[in-house]
């Protein structure tokens, strides 16, 4: 047992204490970080222009600063990567991370000195908690991997310019270099087939104990040990214990992974984003992942219901309620101000206040009124699978407006590890639970509007193969698990299994 793993309990005990000190003060410490933000953007261009000097209260600052999204704020970004200083927050930002956009093409979001540690600090904590629950940091001996983007930074008129994870590989604490995976050289590796065979090489023969990343690149790493040694990933790794994510809901993934595994793990999810890090699972009992309330992030919520409204609902965390799905909108120290990052959440707990991520605000079916949502379809599957041998590797849904015949439906689109042995019998039990769970549907099925809905296997590695084709092929890329377009399912009637 070395000295990191003797001094981490206490160390972490140290750390969660502080958290809980603000996490049971929730409304003071939200109010303390709003008129900070305030305050400390009162000289920027985007203070001046929305009269921040007259913000006292959360109610002037609605009547100011209008909830928007990246395009919303586009004129004001352009104006830093230009060169231009104070204009959403003090100074220059440290770095942009790049993320794909819509509308506007690659999104530059700033990350500013205030800003960074918050990232850094929040994925500590979360494993400091898990140190602390599990009253053992034998980990912190062995090695650590985090299926990353390429750390090698741009230059953007004087601000680094990468993608968050890029970033974040800079920053890793001197305590912990020895224990990381990859290596720098493997990690600027920009092919992602050729990555992963590299990390493979890398970290067969060393004792991983921590592995993270995205479920379905992380599902593709272990499918290539598998394939290499013939054996489970827990003979490969024995020590290996946990398994921290990101990015998505991991119930539907379960399954596989644990079939690939070979035995039961514990699980840490993260909700870091490029505009901040939101929030991590602080409890492997509890359910939900404690929201950063001290982490320079003022927030503001939404109902999911209400959001395309002329004037919806928009409240502080006072006002939030359990079981309601909410828009998420972020105020932070890296200038985005009224940010809609377009993620729906619920929360799960008041005391204190844990979410959890029920899908996009984009990403939802409603071709007939129907309004399904990314938690509805995730509940679904799961329900179905569970105590069952089936194993789903990745899924998207969208809607069948114009079939060839008969009435429209919801085309499900699902590459099988292990499949039903009667898909009829297993489509009718998705479609039970999405009745069972969304009253519009239920109606628009008993009134035969829609019919029953359709599932299509996918081959296996189909996704990947689809992900190649429109140029996504990467850790940090994920496919939508529903759309309310035609856009992806057209591309994967390519991918079927005839």
């Amino acid at each position: 047992m070395s000295l990191k793993s003797i001094f981490a309990i206490p160390f972490a005990k140290l750390a969660t204490k502080k958290v809980y000190k603000w996490a049971n003060k929730p409304f003071q410490t939200q109010e303390k970080v709003f008129q900070k933000l305030i305050a400390d953007a009162k000289q920027t261009a985007f203070g001046k222009d929305h009269d921040f000097e007259n913000i006292k209260t959360y109610e002037d600052f609605k009547k100011r600063v209008k909830v928007s999204d990246y395009e919303g704020l586009k004129p004001y970004v352009d104006r830093i990567v230009l060169g231009e200083q104070d204009v959403l927050w003090p100074g220059k930002p440290l770095y942009f991370a790049k993320t794909s956009g819509t509308t506007s093409g690659a999104k530059y979001i700033p990350i500013t000195k205030e800003s960074m540690p918050t990232h850094i600090k929040a994925a500590r904590n979360a494993l400091l908690f898990y140190i602390l629950e599990k009253k053992d940091a034998s980990f912190v001996d062995g090695k650590m991997i985090f299926l990353q983007g390429n750390p090698v930074l741009e230059d953007k008129n004087g601000i680094q310019l990468g993608r968050l994870s890029g970033i974040v590989a800079h920053f890793v604490p001197n305590y912990l270099l020895k224990n990381r995976l990859p290596s720098w050289e493997t990690n600027c590796i920009e092919d992602w087939d050729t990555k992963v065979n590299a990390i493979v090489d890398e970290t067969i023969d060393e004792n991983m104990t921590v592995i993270s990343g995205i479920p379905s690149w992380v599902q593709m790493y272990f499918e290539k040990l598998i394939a290499k040694t013939g054996k489970p990933i827990a003979e490969i790794f024995p020590n290996f214990n946990f398994f921290v994510y990101g990015g998505v809901n991991f119930e539907p993934y379960k399954n596989k992974f644990e079939s690939l595994i070979g035995k039961k793990i514990d699980y840490v999810e993260l909700y870091p984003a490029s505009e901040g890090f939101i929030a991590y699972q602080d409890s492997q009992t509890a359910p939900g992942m404690l929201l950063q309330l001290n982490s320079g992030i003022f927030y503001e919520f939404i109902p999911a219901t209400e959001f395309y409204d002329e004037n919806p609902t928009r409240i502080s965390i006072k006002e939030v309620r359990l079981g309601v799905n909410y828009v998420i909108i972020l105020n932070t120290n890296a200038g985005l101000w009224g940010y809609n990052i377009g993620d729906t959440v619920e929360f799960t707990s008041l005391q204190p206040y844990r979410i959890k991520v029920t899908g996009r605000i984009k990403h939802f079916i409603s071709a007939f009124g129907e309004h399904v949502i990314g938690k509805e379809v995730e509940k679904a599957l799961k329900d179905s699978i569970k105590d069952t041998a089936i194993n789903i590797s990745e899924f998207t849904v969208a809607p069948q407006v114009n079939p060839e015949s008969g009435l429209p439906y919801h085309e499900w689109f699902i590459e099988f590890e292990n499949e039903p042995e009667n898909l009829d019998d297993f489509t009718q039990k998705v479609d039970d639970s999405m009745q069972a769970q969304n009253i519009y549907y239920q109606d628009l099925i008993a009134g035969k509007v829609l019919r029953t809905l359709v599932i299509r296997k996918v081959k296996k590695g189909g996704f990947h193969e689809y992900m190649k084709s429109i140029g996504k092929f990467g850790g940090q890329n994920k496919i939508p698990q529903l759309s309310d377009n035609r856009k992806i399912a057209d591309v994967l009637q390519n991918f079927l299994i005839e």
